[in-house]
């Protein structure tokens, strides 16, 4: 694992699997948070703003996912790992 690994790629897809350091963890952590946060603060009264908001924070986690994979992104056709 490398400095920059906070994810692992999936087996079989696009995208990246669980955390693998610390890291990985606290940024799903606060994905989470942020999310359970929006639902309990906005969602009732501003329909609208709550989705924009979780397209917004569900957005920067793929941009942080996607940086932080290790192996990078890419489509992966076995469900046994290669790399």
């Amino acid at each position: 694992m490398s400095d920059g690994d906070w994810f692992a790629p999936k087996r079989f897809g696009y995208g990246a699997g669980l955390p693998i350091a610390w890291q990985g963890w606290a940024i799903l952590i606060g994905y989470l948070a942020i999310l359970f946060g929006l639902e309990r603060m906005i969602r009732a009264q501003h329909p609208a703003v709550f989705v924009t908001l979780v397209l917004i924070v569900t957005g920067a986690l793929i941009v942080v996912a996607a940086r932080h994979t290790r192996g990078g992104w890419r489509w992966r056709w076995r469900w046994w790992s290669e790399d």
